[in-house]
C-alpha cells in the first residue's frame, strides 16, 4: 500500500494553533502516515512583502511539531536555488517520496484563486488536494456553493465536498480528487498574531507556548503591519 503523505505549504509566519489543528485533523480523518510542513522561502504570491527570516519560521515550526512524530518539516523550498512554484515543489517531493500519494493542503482563499497558479490544471489533476475551509464556510446547499465554478468542468468533477464533518471514502482516496473540508473550528490568523506581538501583547492563546516564547525572545514582528 502506498504511503499517504500530506504536504502543507505556506509562509507559517508564525505557525499557529489553526495550522496545527488542521494538520492533526487531516492526519486522522485522511489516515495520513505523515504530514510535511513546507515553509516557503518567498511565496510567489507574496513577493515584495516583508516576511520573517527562514530560520525563524523553521525554528517555530520545529518547536510547534516536536510533540507529534507524524508532523515533519521539509526544507525543500527553503533550500531551493530558485523560487519554486507549488507544482514544481510537488514534483520534487514526488520524486523524493516515490512510493507516496501526495495530499496537498491549501486554504479556501487559495483554492478560490488557484486558477492564477502556475499549471493549476496539472496541480489539480495529478495530485490529491485537501482544501481546509475556515470556520463559517458551511456545507453547501447547492453544487455552486462548493465554490468550484471557477474551474474547468473536468476539474469540477473531481471536487468532493466533505463539509459537515464527512469522511472521505476509500475509493476516492485512491485517486486524485479535490476534497473540501471543514474539520477545524479554530479561527486564528497569522496577521492578527503579528499585530498583537508587534504591539507587545501576549499571543500564547493563539500559538503553542514555545512559539509564543520564541516570538517574545527574538522580538519578532515589532514592525508588524
Amino acid at each position: 500500500m502506498r504511503q499517504r503523505l500530506g504536504v502543507y505549504g505556506g509562509t507559517f509566519d508564525p505557525v499557529h494553533n489553526g495550522h496545527l489543528s488542521v494538520a492533526t485533523a487531516l492526519l486522522e480523518n485522511f489516515a495520513l502516515d505523515q504530514l510535511l510542513f513546507v515553509p516557503a522561502f518567498v511565496p510567489p504570491h507574496k513577493r515584495g512583502q516583508l516576511i520573517s527570516a527562514a530560520h525563524h519560521r523553521y525554528a517555530m515550526l520545529a518547536l510547534a511539531t516536536s510533540h507529534e512524530a507524524r508532523l515533519l518539516i521539509s526544507t525543500i523550498e527553503l533550500e531551493a536555488p530558485a523560487r519554486p512554484y507549488t507544482v514544481e515543489t510537488l514534483g520534487r517531493l514526488q520524486a523524493q517520496y516515490s512510493n507516496a500519494q501526495l495530499f496537498f493542503v491549501m486554504g479556501m482563499d487559495s483554492f478560490r484563486d488557484v486558477t492564477s497558479w502556475r499549471q493549476h490544471e496539472r496541480l489539480l489533476s495529478e495530485y490529491s488536494i485537501i482544501v481546509a475551509a475556515r470556520p463559517g464556510c458551511r456545507a453547501p446547499e447547492s453544487a455552486e456553493a462548493v465554490s468550484a465554478v471557477h474551474l474547468a468542468p473536468d476539474l469540477q468533477a473531481r471536487v468532493i465536498d466533505l463539509r459537515g464533518g464527512l469522511l472521505p471514502y476509500a475509493e476516492a482516496l485512491a485517486e486524485a480528487h479535490v476534497f473540501i473540508t471543514d474539520y477545524v473550528a479554530v479561527d486564528v490568523s497569522a496577521t492578527g498574531i503579528r499585530q498583537l506581538a508587534g504591539a507587545g501583547q501576549s499571543v500564547e492563546s493563539m500559538t503553542p507556548p514555545a512559539v509564543a516564547a520564541y516570538i517574545a525572545k527574538y522580538q519578532l514582528y515589532q514592525l508588524a503591519e
